[in-house]
């Protein structure tokens, strides 16, 4: 909301300064987003007169001016414009003024090999309009010297301020003034509007044509014919203000319904009586039916939509915006004036809809003072007949207010109560009353009667917010806070110590951290599992994010991407978030995933001189896994690796976590190429997740204590075996059954060989195992050596039929 401070003045008598002006309206709820004034900002333009003007030595399209600037003798300009003659009183810009139209500060410059000491400006240049054909040219009995902004009315500073939604009343710089008023700043001008006597009846007729069901659809339409119009430009100072927060002056009669929206809050629509076919009727559009708008948009409607038609048609969209069919233009002779009340849901849904965001659908979606319907209209009336002239018509009213009024039982203990705030019940009252409530009653329990353009008053807590802010929340006595007994137990829930412990851990790994979208494309949704029209958003802030991510990885891998494509190939990434299986709350869980690209292994990213770099791998994915499940505590004897995983990931090169046989909790590997085809992404790269949420609990009161550190003083050795296997048969079951043949002494298993080839019988492998031997209390023999070796071959050979390699 934007207004001027001799706007502001017209409606509030006061000798207050801006700055106080401006804090006071902080300190009262309706906060300051700026202020600008204009004067500052052109203090150095004055208004100069050119003397000479002679042709450039040296170019064809330049002059050189003398300049009369009114301080000391004239000076000497370069000047390009067209327009630019002896005798032009105009504006002038000295050295060392910043041009905001160029964005640059002038010096002493030479051009073409001629001194110049200053500018003369076009409107453009000011940053005053978009006017580049030439310098601006004033009144010849304009004062030479005086500063520009002052002659030309622009030391009016814009105050912008930024209001809550329930603050209605103060859509109008009248509601403002009242507020600044209940706080001491000045007094409000409280003129009340002349009712307009018209000569006869308006021959144009009303009808809400609606169900009883819809009447509060628009409960009050008054409209009023004036006769015998000039429509043409707005006087200059309604111009200037209206150009000041940011409207474009457009005609008279267009100019003054613009001017009364601000000025008290209070939305018109004018209609050109001669394009209005027959009365007017307020009904709900009907499907089918569409309306060119006065901006240039034809807008398709629906029954949801409130219309104001006649006998052509929909003529404009009720509170929203009028059509193009009857606007006012220079040739208006008769005008429709209208004013009424429309419902806010209704106008906030229909703009949403029809995507038309307008000063009109601002207010009413709020809700307008309905006590100011036929005011309104009687102030536009009274603008129109004084700048375009013209004889009115009395006012066809249709419907009638609704009550708006409300009574609220308040005892004054309630500001005590609710704010710890002590303010004496005189002023209180005078609060109340200077904003526009009626207090009635005596003691400490009074009757407030609210005001019609306050809606948003409803109780008891709604005065006592009125009193506190205007009094001063600074009256508040600080006291500190209670001690209160030290805080015991833990503070963190589980999943909040896993998400952090998780991020520290991945972290330390060389994985950086990213934040990715929640949302995702649809095709990148049902790629990773998801897709369903219950995740699908009905409202996406783009259309390549119109679903919920069923996982972390797309956003991760397209941020690799992202990476390698402005030179970083060997991306790390992590991220701990949430994903989306269903719109239900189980369906949501919260995951770890990391990825790694190129040559970003745990071991160093990057090329090297010898040229031995290793490319990422699903081991990398593995070990990360792992990893991060071993920092968070979870025990992993029970843990299971089974080959293959999602159906992103490469099938062969890939693992799926799981306890037992219906528990996953997770999954690692490569990415499978028909997934990075489909995300258009190159190289290689490996990714793990983990659904932290479906990892066990710790148990609150351990049932195993975990033993003291116990290390065997007597060395390990090592015996390596052989065994030939089926090619089907995983390498991994014959580690567990090496494990689990002497577990006292075992104490490592690593395959460190396969080999497939002459040797070894068709559809068969050689897998070359290292198992460790770690003596506990004395020296193993030679013999227990072999006892041991002999039950490590006969438990692979009973598990996974093996047979040992000669």
């Amino acid at each position: 909301m934007k207004f001027t401070l001799s706007w502001l003045k017209d409606h509030l008598d006061t000798e207050a300064s801006l700055d106080t002006i401006a804090e006071t309206l902080t300190r009262i709820g309706l906060e300051v987003e700026g202020v600008e004034d204009k004067a500052a900002a052109l203090k150095p333009y004055v208004v100069a007169k050119i003397l000479t003007a002679e042709q450039h030595p040296n170019a064809d399209r330049l002059r050189v001016c003398t300049v009369e600037t009114g301080a000391g003798a004239p000076v000497q300009v370069v000047c390009g414009a067209p327009n630019a003659r002896a005798g032009l009183v105009s504006v002038f810009a000295p050295p060392g003024t910043y041009v905001p139209g160029k964005n640059i500060t002038l010096s002493v410059g030479t051009i073409r090999g001629v001194e110049s000491r200053g500018m003369l400006c076009s409107g453009a240049e000011l940053g005053l309009g978009e006017d580049h054909d030439g310098i601006l040219e004033l009144p010849a009995d304009a004062p030479v010297g005086q500063p520009y902004a002052l002659y030309a009315g622009l030391d009016d500073p814009v105050i912008e301020i930024n209001l809550t939604p329930n603050r209605s009343d103060c859509t109008s710089i009248h509601g403002i003034a009242r507020d600044l008023a209940a706080a001491g700043i000045g007094t409000l001008k409280g003129e009340p509007i002349p009712a307009v006597r018209g000569d006869g009846p308006c021959p144009v007729g009303v009808e809400l044509a609606f169900e009883p069901a819809d009447r509060h659809l628009c409960p009050l339409f008054a409209l009023r014919l004036v006769r015998g119009v000039k429509n043409g430009p707005s006087p200059a100072w309604m111009q200037a203000r209206l150009r000041a927060i940011g409207l474009r002056p457009i005609n008279a009669l267009v100019d003054i319904t613009n001017y009364v929206t601000f000025d008290r809050g209070r939305p018109l629509h004018v209609f050109d009586a001669a394009k209005v076919s027959g009365g007017l009727v307020v009904r709900r559009a009907r499907d089918g039916e569409s309306l060119l708008a006065l901006d240039g948009r034809t807008h398709a409607l629906t029954d949801e939509t409130v219309v104001i038609a006649d006998g052509n048609g929909v003529e404009s969209i009720a509170g929203i915006m009028g059509g193009q069919a009857s606007g006012c233009d220079e040739t208006t002779t008769d005008v429709l004036i209208e004013s009424a009340l429309w419902d806010p849901t209704n106008i906030a849904q229909s703009g949403r809809r029809l995507g038309i965001i307008t000063d009109a659908r601002y207010r009413f979606e709020r809700g307008v003072d309905p006590a100011f319907t036929l005011p309104g209209l009687d102030l536009a009336t009274r603008l129109v007949v004084d700048l375009c002239g013209g004889t009115p018509s009395e006012a066809q009213v249709a419907g009638e207010p609704p009550e708006s009024e409300r009574s609220v039982d308040f005892p004054w203990s309630e500001v005590r109560r609710l704010a710890g705030l002590d303010v004496p019940q005189p002023e209180m009252t005078t609060i109340l009353e200077t904003l526009g409530f009626h207090v009635s009653g005596t003691g400490d329990r009074v009757t407030v009667r609210t005001p019609s353009w306050r809606p948003d008053v409803e109780g008891k807590a709604d005065l006592v917010e009125e009193v506190v802010r205007i009094a001063g929340l600074d009256r508040i006595e600080a006291k500190p806070l209670p001690r209160l007994a030290d805080v015991g137990g833990a503070l963190l829930t589980v999943m909040q110590k896993r998400t952090r412990t998780a991020k520290r851990a991945l972290a330390s790994r060389g994985l950086m951290e990213a934040v990715t979208w929640s949302f995702v494309p649809h095709d990148d949704a049902v790629l990773f599992g998801g897709g369903g029209p219950d995740l699908a958003l009905a409202n996406p802030i783009a259309s390549d994010l119109s679903d919920m991510r069923p996982s972390l990885v797309p956003g991760l891998l397209r941020a690799a991407q992202r990476n390698a494509d402005r030179g970083y190939p060997d991306a790390t990434l992590f991220e701990v978030g949430q994903c989306f299986a269903s719109d239900e709350p189980e369906g949501q869980t919260i995951r770890a995933a990391a990825v790694r690209r190129g040559s970003a292994t745990l071991a160093g990213a990057g090329r090297h001189w010898d040229g031995a770099t290793d490319i990422v791998d699903a081991f990398d994915a593995k070990a990360d896994a792992l990893a991060l499940l071993g920092s968070l505590g979870v025990p992993t004897g029970g843990l299971q690796v089974t080959a293959g995983g999602p159906s992103w990931l490469h099938p062969g090169r890939s693992g799926t976590l799981r306890f037992g046989p219906k528990t996953e909790i997770g999954w690692f590997g490569e990415v499978h190429p028909r997934t990075l085809q489909a995300l258009d992404l190159k190289g290689s790269l490996v990714a793990f997740e983990i659904v932290l949420d479906a990892l066990p609990l710790p148990k609150h009161k351990p049932t195993k204590v975990k033993p003291a550190l116990a290390l065997s003083e007597f060395q390990p050795l090592s015996r390596d075996f052989a065994f030939v296997v089926g090619r089907d048969v995983p390498a991994g079951d014959i580690v567990k059954a090496a494990q689990n043949a002497e577990r006292k002494l075992v104490t490592g298993v690593d395959v460190f060989d396969l080999y497939e080839g002459p040797g070894v019988p068709e559809g068969a492998k050689s897998v070359a195992i290292a198992v460790r031997l770690q003596p506990v209390d004395r020296t193993l023999t030679d013999a227990e050596i072999e006892a041991v070796s002999a039950k490590i071959v006969a438990e692979v050979s009973r598990r996974t039929g093996a047979t040992l390699r000669a």
